[in-house]
């Protein structure tokens, strides 16, 4: 499910606990969670609804000051069915960020690591990737990500999404200028170089976290 900036923000504020979509099939489930891009939220139902069903109340839930305004903005054929998501916005840091923070592992850890990106290479009709992109961030963080996607050669928006695959995994973190290794990334990678071919312990220039 995309969480565009309104729903994104409203979801945040808690102004915004509905949301409407036109769906072939549901793209979410409910009792799972997901990412807004700001918070993590729950999906706590979903339902198929008729557009005449849809009342004020319900607008105003979706963040929208008229039922004519929900139905407006909904995208696709009009055919297909339109879904009700109610949402649950959840307390709490996001256990990525937790998890980036570990600035130490255990050989366990680094072998479920290097195992892990050792299917996303394998999975990935690019080919292996994922060290390629630690070590370019790890190079030149806090770079425009259309810079580091030329360096790749890869589309900006293909790039953003690999990477996004690498910050599940604690990995890396975004900046409001590109990203950087979180502590757990250069973890990993100090474990994989040891005292060997550079030093990856410096510390990692570039903006704040934002």
């Amino acid at each position: 499910m995309r969480f565009e900036q309104r729903l994104r923000e409203g979801i945040h504020s808690g102004a915004i606990v509905l949301a409407f979509r036109r769906w072939k099939r549901s793209q979410v489930v409910a009792g799972r969670r997901y990412r807004t891009g700001l918070d993590m939220v729950e999906v706590e139902s979903v339902d198929v609804v008729e557009p005449s069903s849809v009342d004020a109340a319900q607008a105003r839930e979706a963040g929208y000051a008229s039922v004519g305004e929900l139905l407006a903005g909904l995208r696709g054929d009009p055919a297909l069915p339109v879904y009700r998501i109610r949402l649950r916005r959840i307390a709490g840091p996001d256990p990525r960020d937790e998890l980036a923070r570990a600035a130490s592992l255990t050989g366990a850890d680094v072998a479920a690591i290097t195992a892990r990106l050792a299917r996303m290479d394998s999975s990935s009709g690019r080919g292996p990737w994922t060290g390629a992109v630690l070590a370019l961030i790890a190079d030149r963080p806090g770079v425009v990500s259309t810079a580091l996607a030329e360096a790749m050669g890869w589309e900006r928006q293909d790039f953003k999404l690999h990477v996004r695959r690498l910050k599940e995994l604690g990995l890396t973190l975004s900046l409001d200028v590109g990203y950087r290794l979180s502590p757990r990334g250069l973890a990993y990678l100090n474990s994989l170089q040891g005292s060997a071919g550079r030093n990856t312990t410096r510390p990692v220039g570039g903006p704040q976290e934002g």
